[in-house]
């Protein structure tokens, strides 16, 4: 679905991204990984198409994406950090973005109920606490019934329901067929969704495979663990 192919990326004279080669499913749930620094938003940035690489290609569905920008309606990206106009009200900022997007609504009711969004709809964002602006966003995400998905950090801020709730509807979303990518920091969440995790280390590619591979190769038992003696073995320890 989503092919990398030997991309390279530098912001002056630091070197983001170093000849980076992946190929991410479709069907599948990709983990991006790694320590601050190492790459990971410039990748979903270049995917993205909000950062160019200096040299390499994106192709989506064998076309790319270089010069293109047709190919996001059939994205939904949900970002670490939402920031939306404050004094629209929920509704008016999904409409806003139907509007931007050129696409017409179909909002799935159970979606906005799991994250119990219902209360909040005619609330201004003003007024939202920073949970319920993350849950605005996973809805917006998924809202435009997208093929490819991007998450980044997608339950920090949530609530324990809603989190369950959005996590099981991520699950699903990969059941009939979607691309899914994820970062985040809590490997346990890695471990419950993810299928597989591209681990980055200095803009290297340090680790390319399935969840259960790199468990299994690291003779440890949780993906934490492996995890933290990787990054031991290529760093000075550190992940933040």
């Amino acid at each position: 679905m989503i092919l990398v192919k030997n991309i390279e990326k530098k912001f002056g004279k630091h070197h983001v991204l170093k000849n980076i080669s992946l190929d991410i499913q479709q069907g599948k749930i990709t983990a991006i990984v790694g320590p601050n620094g190492s790459g990971k938003t410039t990748i979903i940035k270049s995917i993205l198409g909000l950062v160019k690489p200096d040299s390499g290609d994106i192709l989506i569905n064998g076309r790319t994406i270089l010069g293109d920008h047709l190919y996001r309606k059939n994205i939904g990206y949900m970002p670490q950090t939402a920031s939306f106009p404050e004094n629209l009200t929920v509704k008016e900022v999904i409409k806003m973005i139907a509007d931007l997007r050129n696409q017409s609504l179909d909002i799935n009711p159970n979606l906005i109920e799991i994250l119990n969004l219902i209360p909040e709809m005619d609330k201004q964002i003003k007024n939202l606490s920073g949970g319920n602006k993350q849950k605005l966003s996973a809805c917006i995400a998924l809202i435009f019934n997208p093929s490819i998905i991007i998450l980044d950090e997608p339950t920090a801020g949530l609530d324990p329901v809603a989190s369950s709730n959005f996590k099981q509807r991520i699950l699903e979303e990969r059941m009939i067929g979607k691309t899914i990518i994820l970062t985040s920091h809590i490997m346990n969440e890695i471990e419950e969704l993810a299928d597989n995790i591209l681990f980055l280390i200095d803009g290297k590619i340090v680790f390319d495979g399935e969840v259960k591979d790199l468990i299994q190769s690291s003779g440890e038992s949780k993906l934490e663990k492996a995890i933290a003696n990787m990054i031991t073995e290529n760093t000075n320890g550190t992940y933040n």
